[in-house]
């Protein structure tokens, strides 16, 4: 999945006349985002269990733990990268988020 390079790390204060606008309703639009944040989530999930499954084993024993590198540094870029919240709302925002209008 790609990340957009303009997503905040931290969270910020937005108007609600920004997030009700492409709706009409503040309540659709913070579902909508919740949704597609759900979406985000997923996907990075089933990313790093696909990467991280490459180093795992077979066996349980605490002896053979050993640190991995690569591991670590994966680890390290998915817990820098912004919080799916954060992504769902700059993408809403920025009108790449596509919704039915339920009438």
């Amino acid at each position: 999945m790609e990340i957009k390079k303009n997503v905040p790390n931290n969270t910020v204060t937005r108007k609600l006349t920004d997030i009700d606008a492409p709706t009409g309703n503040v309540y659709e639009s913070v579902t909508i985002i919740a949704k597609r944040a759900n979406q985000i989530s997923t996907e990075l999930k089933q990313e790093l269990n696909r990467k991280l499954a490459d180093f795992s084993t077979n066996v349980d024993s605490l002896e053979e733990t050993f640190e991995n590198r690569e591991q670590i540094e994966i680890s390290k870029y998915y817990e820098r990268i912004p919080k799916p919240v954060l992504i769902a709302t700059e993408e809403f925002l920025d009108g790449e988020v596509v919704f039915k209008e339920n009438k």
